[in-house]
């Protein structure tokens, strides 16, 4: 047995679907996913977690906290002295998703157990299978991969495949309203993949502030805000600071009903085995008459 502890969402889903969740020993205060991760002990803690604060209000706090240096989390250095952990899985990619990889690294150095630190830094779909694999080595089941791997690059498929041939409209996932923010990393590769063309996002690059003048000029074809951290509840409570935008009714994908909520907390903030799930829910807003049945987790913007 591998004593794990995940300190990042997508790591605990990834050690779920690999059916290493007895292996996992504690998890980070946003871990929920599996259910099983729940019963787990958190030794992460952010002190805005969960408070519903305003969106401008958690990225100003944000941004001060890195301005200055500090880290947005603390480590429960204590827990895991007592839970002994021999692997712990993090990242690098964003030290606003889970805690800086270096204060990780440091802690780490300093336990009895010395455990091994796996940083997953996923900035497309193939890193997304990639860190699957190197968690599944890590942590003793190689052989756990493959199959993982094998039933999401199907889905991946059958998606490209059923919107091959089809027009590209364009689309704009929102990662943030206030200030707004576009969707990187990942995500631009699989508006691309799900039938669309993505606008003011690259593939592989970082997620950054677009202008909202930029926004509109882009006037994009289908408009997806799916909030990081939040789901689409709290994204809802953001909608009139959207609404109050000069020309946000103007939007062609706002005026044509393909303006969408979707849970940026479950989908589209993690990039574990569910990136697939965000595929296809990409693909059923971008080509509705495509896809079978309602459209999966998201909902029609309805001003």
């Amino acid at each position: 047995m591998v004593r794990t502890v995940s300190m990042l969402p997508a790591a605990t889903e990834i050690v779920g679907a690999l059916g290493s969740m007895d292996e996992l020993v504690a998890v980070s205060h946003e871990c929920d996913f599996p259910a099983a991760a729940n019963a787990r002990p958190r030794v992460t803690h952010c002190e805005i977690y969960g408070k519903g604060l305003p969106s401008e209000e958690i990225d100003r706090w944000v941004t001060e906290r890195l301005r200055a240096g500090d880290s947005l989390y603390t480590l429960d250095e204590p827990l895991l002295r007592e839970l002994a952990p021999d692997l712990i899985l993090t990242q690098k990619l964003c030290d606003v998703c889970a805690p800086a990889y270096g204060s990780v690294a440091a802690l780490a150095a300093a336990l009895p157990t010395r455990p091994r630190v796996l940083n997953l830094e996923p900035k497309s779909l193939a890193d997304v299978f990639g860190n699957v694999r190197a968690v599944a080595a890590a942590m003793g089941r190689p052989d756990r991969a493959d199959p993982v791997v094998a039933g999401l690059e199907r889905r991946v498929a059958e998606v490209v495949r059923r919107v091959e041939g089809l027009p590209r409209p364009t689309v704009f996932v929102m990662e943030w309203a206030d200030p707004i923010f576009n969707a990187g990393h990942w995500t631009p590769e699989l508006v691309r993949l799900a039938g669309g063309t993505p606008v003011l996002a690259a593939e592989g690059e970082d997620s950054v502030r677009v202008a909202w003048p930029d926004l509109r000029a882009a006037d994009p074809d289908v408009l997806v805000i799916a909030c990081c951290g939040h789901g689409i509840e709290r994204t809802r409570r953001d909608l009139p600071l959207l609404e109050r935008l000069p020309g946000w009714f103007e939007l062609s994908a706002v005026r044509a009903g393909r303006a969408y909520l979707a849970d940026g907390s479950a989908y589209f903030s993690r990039p574990g085995p569910r990136v697939v799930d965000t595929l296809e829910i990409l693909a059923a807003v971008t080509h509705p008459g495509a896809w079978p049945g309602p459209v999966p987790a998201a909902r029609a913007y309805e001003p």
